[in-house]
């Protein structure tokens, strides 16, 4: 994994590097985990060739502490009205570690440039959110230029099991 600006990183930055993201399309949640450099392996849900990025962005937990369950689906609420408002196509989405032992709730949209997305981010008090494109997993800090690029693998799984 490459990072750039890597002074301007969150303090949790290696644990936003490693996380892993289900996104539920209907039936199915596609299930994208980082991989080295130039690995592109798997679904993309957004057609070939249209330049379009997927967004990641949470509200749980902001600034890095953990919130109440209720905080949380308030903050989530309020994230998914805005996405709404925004009228951005979107999914619903968990990002977490790759064991599973932490997890929270987020959205997966297109529509966004990583600008907006990360004020997106900012204003809902988190230190970053993930750009999907057809060619690279990158985390893109909220408060800074940083960046860390890796590649992707997204497996497919009924929803049931996610």
């Amino acid at each position: 994994m490459h990072a750039i600006d890597v002074p301007g990183t969150p303090r949790d930055w290696d644990l936003y590097r490693t996380a892993v993201v289900g996104i539920r399309f209907g039936e199915r949640t596609v299930r994208v985990a980082p991989r080295p450099r130039g690995t592109a392996e798997g679904f993309f849900p957004v057609p070939d060739g249209s330049g379009a990025t997927v967004h990641v962005i949470t509200a749980w937990n902001p600034r890095g502490r953990t919130a109440s369950d209720d905080a949380n689906a308030r903050d989530q609420s309020l994230l998914l009205d805005e996405v709404r408002r925004r009228g951005l196509v979107r999914w619903p989405a968990v990002g977490g570690d790759a064991r599973g032992t932490h997890r929270e709730e987020s959205v997966a949209v297109v529509g966004l440039s990583d600008a907006a997305a990360r004020a997106l981010g900012r204003r809902f008090g988190q230190d970053a959110v993930f750009a999907w494109s057809p060619d690279a997993w990158r985390v893109l800090a909220c408060g800074s230029g940083a960046v860390a690029v890796s590649g992707w693998v997204a497996s497919v799984r009924a929803s049931a099991e996610s």
